[in-house]
């Protein structure tokens, strides 16, 4: 990935990535949030739910220690955040598996910026 491109997916993920490490690691707590999202084989932990995990390691890093493969897994939150939001249920979002898998990858769409 060359710079121009990690400028624009770091500007991305900021961008998307509302919720704070300790929100998101307090959300990754609950039931709610291990109950949403694919399996792998059915069962086990959510790629969405292991994806938050990942997501507070990066935001406790510097920009400057960040590696390809954070990079490359920013990427993919920014992808998976934008597909999801284009979902977006008809009426009340508060409860909804929608909003719950959206926050395992740290975007709550009921935050305001």
């Amino acid at each position: 990935m060359d710079d121009d491109k990690r400028a624009e997916v770091y500007a991305e993920f900021k961008d998307l990535v509302n919720m704070t490490p300790k929100q998101l690691e307090t959300w990754l707590e609950t039931d709610e949030s291990k109950d949403v999202g694919a399996k792998s084989g059915g069962k086990g932990e959510s790629v969405g739910h292991k994806s938050g995990r990942e997501i507070i390691e990066i935001k406790g890093m510097k920009k400057s220690d960040l590696t390809d493969a954070e990079y490359e897994h920013m990427q993919k939150v920014v992808g998976y955040i934008k597909r999801h939001m284009k979902q977006k249920p008809k009426g009340e979002i508060e409860d909804t598996p929608w909003r719950y898998s959206l926050m395992n990858w740290g975007h709550d769409p009921m935050k305001k910026h």
